[in-house]
């Protein structure tokens, strides 16, 4: 090999890799799970879009939990959301990337000292009220009962953290994912 053809390869080499970038590590999806190191505390799990644990993703990402922002530090796939649950909450979470905004809505239950996450479809938020209305407004002695019932809804879902505000913003977050 020539001295030409060698510099000319070296050069070429270095400006491809001036060019060539690590992927840059995302978090689309993720889930919620009872903390086994902390009692009354969860930890907030990245994964792909079949629940399997994403163990690249290492440092910290921000999250903003019930609107309120909070980095948190990811070691092989998993984060501890430090502040401890006291009773039974909703818990929005809200990540936003490159690919856009990732959001999930869970009713944390906690019985003694083990917490249970359920997550909630926007969906079901969506057709709770309405088929409250649509009862209401086939049988008219319903109305009284259903508006009732969709009081309760109210206060069940307010006493336990979600505020019409978050309840509005998760309904239109899972629309925006369908189209």
């Amino acid at each position: 090999m020539t001295p030409k053809r060698f510099y000319l390869t070296l050069v070429l080499l270095l400006a491809t890799g001036c060019f060539a970038w690590a992927d840059a590590i995302t978090i689309n999806h993720f889930i919620i799970k009872d903390n086994p190191f902390g009692q009354s505390q969860v930890a907030i799990v990245a994964t792909d879009s079949a629940d399997v644990v994403q163990e690249n993703v290492n440092g910290i990402f921000t999250f903003a939990v019930n609107g309120f922002e909070q980095p948190l530090t990811f070691t092989k796939g998993v984060a501890f959301y430090s502040p401890k649950i006291e009773k039974s909450i909703f818990l929005y979470i809200r990540h936003n990337n490159d690919t856009g905004t990732h959001a999930k809505l869970y009713y944390v239950y906690k019985s003694n000292d083990k917490l249970l996450p359920l997550h909630i479809g926007w969906g079901w938020l969506l057709v709770i009220p309405l088929s409250l209305v649509l009862l209401g407004y086939l049988f008219k002695r319903f109305i009284i009962i259903a508006i009732i019932i969709f009081l309760i809804f109210i206060y069940f879902n307010h006493h336990s953290g979600l505020n019409l505000h978050t309840f509005f913003e998760s309904i239109l977050d899972g629309l925006k994912t369908m189209f």
